[in-house]
C-alpha cells in the first residue's frame, strides 16, 4: 500500500515532484524521464507510468526556464519511438509462443483477429493509440503479436512518437506560465488524462453495446 500511496502522491503532485528532481538531479532529469517515458511505451507491464502528463509537466517547466524544452523534444522522442520498438519486437517474439491454440485464455483465433485488425486499420491504431494511456502500451504489442510489418509499423512509430511528444510538451510549454494553469496545476493534469480515456471508454462502450445488440 505505501509504493502504491507514492504512486498516486507523484501523480497528484506531479508539480512538485518534478521541480524537487529537477533540484535533486539537474541535468541527469533528461535521463529519468527518458527511462519513464521508454518504460511506459516500450513494457507491457508498465501501463500505469505516467505519460501524457509527464510530458505536459517537462513542458511547463520548461517554460519556466527549469528545462529545455528542445531537448525535452528530441530525447522524449527518441524514447517513445525506441520504447515502441522494444514492444513491437517482445510481441513479435514472445507473443506467437503464448498465444496457443489450447491456451485458455489467449488463443490461436486471437493471434489471427490482431493480425486482420491491424493489417486494416494498423497505421491509424499505432499512431491514434499514443494519445491513449494504457492503449499505447499495448497497442505496439499487439501489432507484432499480429505480424505487422516492421516497416509498416516503423514508419508509423516514429511520426506518432514525434507527434505525440511535440504535442503535449509544446502545450505545456505554452500554457506552463499562465497564472491560473500554475495555480491549478494537479486539476489540469487529472484533466488531460481523464481527456486522454475518454477514447478507450467509448470504444469498450461502444463495444459492448454491439455485443448486446447481436
Amino acid at each position: 500500500m505505501e509504493n502504491v500511496s507514492d504512486f498516486l502522491d507523484l501523480f497528484l503532485h506531479l508539480d512538485d515532484k518534478l521541480a524537487e528532481y529537477i533540484q535533486i538531479y539537474g541535468n541527469w532529469i533528461y535521463l529519468i524521464l527518458f527511462t519513464i517515458i521508454f518504460c511506459e511505451t516500450g513494457l507491457v507491464v508498465t501501463p500505469i507510468l505516467p505519460g501524457d502528463s509527464l510530458l505536459f509537466a517537462a513542458g511547463a517547466f520548461a517554460a519556466r526556464g527549469s528545462l529545455s524544452w528542445w531537448k525535452l523534444i528530441v530525447l522524449l522522442s527518441i524514447a517513445a519511438v525506441l520504447g515502441d520498438a522494444v514492444n513491437y519486437a517482445i510481441g513479435k517474439f514472445m507473443g506467437p509462443k503464448v498465444l496457443t491454440a489450447n491456451g485458455r485464455f489467449l488463443k490461436r483465433e486471437y493471434l489471427d483477429k490482431t493480425h486482420r485488425f491491424y493489417e486494416r486499420y494498423g497505421g491509424k491504431t499505432i499512431i491514434l493509440a499514443r494519445f491513449v494511456p494504457i492503449v499505447r502500451t499495448f497497442a505496439p504489442f499487439l501489432a507484432g503479436v499480429g505480424s505487422m510489418s516492421y516497416w509498416k509499423f516503423a514508419s508509423f512509430n516514429v511520426i506518432g512518437g514525434i507527434v505525440w511528444v511535440v504535442f503535449f510538451v509544446l502545450l505545456g510549454y505554452g500554457t506552463g506560465n499562465i497564472p491560473i494553469v500554475t495555480k491549478y496545476f494537479e486539476i489540469v493534469v487529472i484533466g488531460i488524462v481523464f481527456v486522454s480515456i475518454l477514447p478507450a471508454v467509448f470504444e469498450a462502450w461502444r463495444a459492448r453495446r454491439e455485443a448486446a445488440a447481436g
